[in-house]
């Protein structure tokens, strides 16, 4: 080990910052490493592990892959500058590890003298509140800090004929291959000797796992995003509609692009975590909008699913302390793939199906408060409304006894008032009892459109809430941390909408024609 260091220091190389960096370069990002119980490139879990440990995706001038790399030579002994700091922001745990208000930031050396006491606050946090949650996350950070400083977390393919294995870079970079790749190549032998267990993995198993650097490279969520926006915009600027069309199409596209890389990379449906719900919620919701528009032959359709499809959109790229695009193992009971995929996308899509009716209701009330809307446009908007509604009812209904189904098949039992089958089972009855109002006439348009927006909250409680908030019961491995502020601030809008439209009677009477 000696005389690695002794190379490895005398061929080091100072980045642009004048940091050691050794061998760390932008080559490793495609090494094949494995990770959270499969293969994936380098870049990946690199980018990963230094979002979770300091919450961004560089650190100072470094790459992630540099940080991470730097990190890792902790454990053959080199000296190496690189000091992560970690982002508190829960304000009990700020206090307990003695910061100031205005202070976000602390070394994860510092975390370590307190691990033990971290440890404990964790542990002793009662039922799930988010003070224990916050604790907890500290904690398998900093076990996640030291693994990467021991070296341990990098894990490199030593292939050896038809067989594989799996070795961190301590046992991996040995001092034979570093000098017998010294003799045959001037200048740095380390990057070599990495390099090669990536021709050598590929060769004996191919590179499926570089479809994964592709997706991540690509930034399909901003394109996606950037293209909803400027569709959304185009209804507004541009009096051909194809234009609209035309990047809606795009969109769409890259969604579905988007969605067909997670299903290659993971090999499952692309529903069973908060990030892909929200993708699919969006991009089904959209794709609604257009066929629904084309057959009624009315654009609102199409202004509806874009605007949800934007909502969907900037939660997934900005909301990165509530939704990860993590790509994680299943537990056991979503592994049948059969009723993951109907079960639970037939649920995404109907609230997909009843978000647009949300945003629409917004909108009406809105332009009725400001006096911008005739009775004549408010029948046809309550019609599209109903309609709708009658899509989600149908799907949410055929999704909850899919639900059953799986659930007698999975745990012996159709039904057992778990806190999410209780919750869907709200949201139905709620919906259908407003479809029941307007279809008998007992809910006329002026109340129609406050109990639509209104009831989008139940939506939002069974999707959210109770990940976020309730967390428990048998679903689960379905819970994410964070969301509360989130959900939050979203009935409270949606409240102070309400009331601020109630009783609104500035609803234009339509012209004469």
């Amino acid at each position: 080990m000696k005389t690695l260091i002794l190379i490895l220091l005398s061929l080091l190389t100072l980045s642009a910052h004048g940091m050691e960096t050794y061998f760390c370069k932008k080559e490793l990002e495609t090494l094949p490493i494995q990770q959270g119980g499969r293969i994936k490139p380098l870049y990946v879990h690199a980018s990963e592990a230094m979002k979770a440990l300091t919450g961004k995706a560089k650190v100072d001038d470094l790459s992630a892959v540099e940080a991470y790399c730097l990190l890792s030579l902790n454990g053959m002994g080199l000296p190496v500058s690189l000091k992560l700091m970690a982002r508190i922001d829960h304000v009990d745990a700020m206090k307990f590890l003695g910061l100031p208000n205005d202070t976000h930031e602390i070394d994860y050396e510092t975390l370590i003298t307190k691990e033990d006491e971290i440890r404990n606050e964790a542990r002793m946090g009662k039922g799930n509140d988010s003070y224990k949650k916050a604790m907890g996350k500290l904690f398998d950070n900093i076990f996640l800090y030291k693994e990467i400083k021991s070296g341990n977390n990098w894990l490199f393919a030593d292939v050896q004929g038809t067989s594989l294995n799996w070795s961190p870079l301590t046992t991996f970079l040995t001092e034979d291959k570093v000098v017998a790749q010294k003799a045959v190549t001037p200048g740095d032998p380390f990057l070599p000797v990495l390099l090669k267990s990536k021709a050598d993995y590929t060769a004996a198993f191919g590179d499926k796992y570089m479809v994964e650097y592709w997706y991540a490279k690509a930034g399909l969520a901003s394109v996606a995003m950037l293209l909803s926006i400027l569709a959304l915009a185009s209804m507004v600027l541009f009096k051909n509609f194809k234009i609209t069309l035309g990047l809606a199409g795009l969109s769409i596209i890259t969604q579905i692009t988007l969605i067909t890389f997670r299903v290659i990379i993971s090999g499952r449906a692309p529903i069973t975590n908060m990030y892909e719900t929200v993708l699919f919620s969006g991009s089904g919701a959209l794709l609604l909008g257009l066929v629904l528009g084309h057959f009624k032959n009315e654009k609102v359709f199409v202004y509806m699913g874009l605007a949800y499809n934007v909502c969907t959109l900037m939660m997934i790229n900005f909301a990165n302390g509530m939704l990860t695009a993590t790509i994680s193992p299943l537990v056991p009971v979503l592994r049948d793939n059969f009723w993951l995929s109907t079960h639970v996308t037939t649920i995404i899509l109907s609230y997909g199906a009843l978000a647009l009716s949300w945003i629409l209701a917004n909108t009406v009330l809105i332009k009725r408060r400001l006096g911008k809307m005739d009775k004549k446009e408010e029948n046809t908007n309550a019609d599209i409304i109903y309609t709708t509604l009658k899509w989600g009812t149908t799907m949410l209904a055929a999704g909850i006894i899919l639900g059953g189904v799986w659930a007698d098949y999975s745990w012996g039992r159709f039904w057992g008032w778990d806190p999410k089958e209780t919750w869907s089972l709200i949201v139905l009855c709620l919906y259908t009892a407003i479809l029941h109002g307007r279809y008998t006439s007992w809910i006329k348009n002026d109340r129609f459109m406050t109990v639509t927006a209104a009831a989008f909250l139940s939506v939002m409680m069974a999707w959210f809430g109770v990940n976020y908030i309730l967390a428990s019961g048998l679903h689960s491995y379905g819970f994410s941390e964070g969301g509360a502020v989130f959900l939050g601030s979203f009935f409270l809008v949606q409240i102070i909408i309400l009331v601020i439209t109630k009783n609104s009677s500035k609803t234009k009477e339509a012209e004469p024609a």
